[in-house]
């Protein structure tokens, strides 16, 4: 009854405010609360408040019909378990024609002044008071716990015994490691580019860079990670804790990188490799260089493929706030570079098999490894953002290919 009530009223509210030669407006309203009964008396502004819109009504002139459509979507949680979910869509008559230009210019619109919302299961299920620490360890995009876990399975998996699976207690470790480190460097990153980040749109929402936890908030947050760490550390052999401690001079340092150099992708590839060293490390008590160097390299070459796939995002706010890249550097040769570094992980991989003396099968996964990894460097638009972003995801899939290559061949031996 709720619920029809304030479809009605919302109804009559649009009609009133808008004149008949306006945009139409559309609203959709989801409200749900089991604790308010079809008798209980609602108070209609108290709800309609919830739900600020910021929307001024020139906007919505005829004069201003040059903007064919926006749409702002709003969540909100009120005191109470009601909870409301408003989304408003303006466009003129002509944008039912749902033609491609004016698609274009909601694009546009949207970007302009109303961001699209950013939900992730961060928003669902955490408390409010651990949502911002949450999102400066990244846990909403696990793209680069993938990316700096898998060298360290590479190299475990590489380092198990000739027709055996690998330790799969090492393999969890090094697992949650790589989510603390990553969540750390993630923390470093951020209070020391918070001057950086504000300037730039995609990280200004970033906690620190946007007010949401002060810089000493983010100081002892890292702390926290880094104490988890370690007692993960503790857990290895003391060969693998005098080397995984020595990383920390890469991770503290990686973020000054971009403000001293045009290639802050081969330090980024420095630091996410170090498992590859470390998980060799873990099982053999020392290192064989005639397989981990190789297999060290490989994983650089591969973090200057995706890096710098993944740098042209920001080409633009890098050349406005001061910053370097490999982006930058190689300009509109970017291709012929990232496929010389592709050439070079996947030689550099091939020489670690063969030092390792693996099985045939990890050369079958090999090529088709090559093979994904020339499909993102072929097909990656470098002006679109959103393209060079999925690019940058898929190295996932490289990564588990490599992986399931050395299990195979190491069963295989």
């Amino acid at each position: 009854m709720a619920s029809v009530l304030f479809s009605r009223l919302s109804r009559q509210f649009l009609k009133s405010s808008f004149p008949s030669s306006s945009p139409s407006v559309s609203i959709c309203l989801s409200i749900s609360n089991h604790s308010i009964s079809s008798h209980s008396p609602i108070n209609l502004n108290r709800y309609l408040n919830s739900v600020p819109l910021d929307l001024s009504l020139g906007l919505f002139k005829q004069s201003h019909c040059q903007i064919s459509s926006i749409q702002f979507f709003k969540a909100s949680r009120s005191q109470s378990n009601f909870q409301s979910i408003a989304c408003i869509s303006t466009s003129p008559s002509s944008v039912r024609d749902g033609t491609k230009e004016n698609k274009n210019q909601s694009g546009d619109a949207c970007k302009g002044g109303f961001p699209e919302a950013n939900i992730s299961w961060i928003d669902s299920y955490l408390p409010r008071q651990l949502q911002p620490y949450a999102r400066l360890a990244r846990l909403d995009k696990p793209i680069g716990t993938w990316l700096l876990v898998w060298p360290c399975m590479w190299s475990i998996t590489l380092a198990a015994t000739p027709g055996h699976l690998p330790d799969f207690k090492l393999l969890a470790l090094f697992g949650c490691g790589a989510l603390l480190l990553r969540g750390a460097g993630c923390t470093i990153n951020d209070l020391l580019d918070r001057d950086i980040d504000i300037k730039v749109d995609r990280t200004k929402l970033r906690p620190v860079a946007s007010g949401h936890l002060t810089p000493f908030q983010g100081l002892c947050f890292l702390g926290f990670q880094l104490l988890l760490g370690l007692e993960i550390l503790l857990q290895l052999n003391n060969y693998s804790r005098v080397l995984g401690a020595s990383s920390l001079l890469l991770v503290f340092s990686y973020p000054l990188m971009k403000r001293l150099t045009h290639w802050p992708q081969a330090y980024l590839g420095l630091t996410f490799n170090w498992g590859a060293l470390l998980g060799w490390a873990a099982v053999k008590g020392s290192l064989d260089l005639a397989i981990v160097l190789p297999l060290y390299a490989s994983g650089v070459f591969w973090t200057l493929v995706y890096d710098t796939i993944y740098a042209h995002q920001d080409k633009e706010d890098d050349l406005k706030v001061g910053v370097k890249s490999t982006a930058l550097r190689f300009g509109d040769s970017t291709k012929q570079w990232i496929t010389a570094f592709g050439i070079a992980c996947i030689s550099s991989l091939s020489l670690a098999g063969v030092n390792a003396d693996i099985g045939w099968p990890y050369y079958a996964f090999l090529a088709s490894g090559a093979g994904q990894l020339a499909w993102q460097i072929w097909t990656v638009d470098l002006s679109s953002r959103a393209d060079c972003n999925r690019k940058f995801v898929s190295n996932k899939w490289f990564g588990a290919i490599i992986f399931g290559g050395i299990l195979a061949g190491r069963l295989a031996s």
